[in-house]
């Protein structure tokens, strides 16, 4: 994510409540994508949550605050491109790439200290870390990871419902671990059927892999398609049939 919290949440209207989990419509939002404060992280909430397209986001110490933006950055699987460099990169199998084998342990590097944020600090927080292992734990949240020598060193996690997976960080300890981690995770949602990818915002990051803007009220009328699909809840692993080959062919 490209945009920051640190602004007066104070001036949101809209506070949820701690037995009610519905959410105002998303086109409430401010024009930074800020649409209530408060609540919690349980299970039942964060579902409802990314149901509507609305995903917590909150430094340390400040409730919790809760996002729409507008426009809303999507990776169709089925668009994925994979740029010229890493598709050598993907034949020479420098990685090995697995799912849902460390959960915990890649949002904990998620959170670690990144050169591309100097400042210091980190969104996911304790409760974040404790919310989404739970999540994990139910079958709804996932983990790919990329191994060198039997060592981590890149990963990506978020929570997939029905046909949507709504991407929420990744990180790299060496070059390319986490691109290879994410084309292979693309590759197996083309492979599921999936629908969409919700990146939250855009970055030059994402767009390298063929994510686009559309409007958040598209991104809604896409996700409710995407919802009507089955969940894939449990553990993942990926298909024997479903291999780096398939993704060097795109883009």
């Amino acid at each position: 994510m490209v945009f920051s919290p640190r602004f007066t949440y104070r001036t949101v209207m809209f506070r949820l409540r701690p037995h009610d989990l519905r959410f105002p419509p998303v086109e409430q939002a401010t024009p930074e994508g800020l649409l209530a404060v408060g609540g919690d992280l349980r299970p039942e909430r964060l579902l409802e949550a990314y149901r509507h397209g609305i995903f917590p986001w909150y430094n340390e110490n400040d409730p919790i605050l809760w996002w729409s933006p507008d426009p809303r950055a999507v990776l169709f699987p089925n668009k994925l491109h994979v740029p010229r460099s890493l598709k050598k990169r993907l034949r020479s199998n420098a990685f090995a790439v697995t799912l849902d084998t460390c959960f915990r342990q890649i949002m904990e590097q998620c959170a670690g200290p990144r050169p591309q944020y100097p400042e210091g600090g980190t969104w996911i927080t304790e409760d974040m870390l404790d919310a989404y292992t739970h999540l994990h734990e139910l079958g709804y949240a996932h983990s790919v990871e990329s191994w060198q020598e039997g060592r981590l060193v890149g990963g990506v996690y978020g929570v997939a419902i029905g046909g949507a997976f709504f991407a929420e960080s990744m990180f790299t300890r060496v070059d390319n671990a986490s691109k290879v981690a994410l084309v292979k995770l693309v590759t197996q949602l083309q492979a599921w059927n999936f629908r969409l990818i919700d990146c939250q915002q855009s970055s030059p990051h994402v767009m390298r892999f063929g994510a686009e803007e559309i409007a958040r009220s598209d991104f809604v009328d896409q996700l409710i398609a995407a919802l009507k699909l089955p969940d894939r809840r449990g553990r993942w692993e990926f298909d024997k049939a479903s291999d780096t080959g398939r993704s060097e062919e795109s883009g």
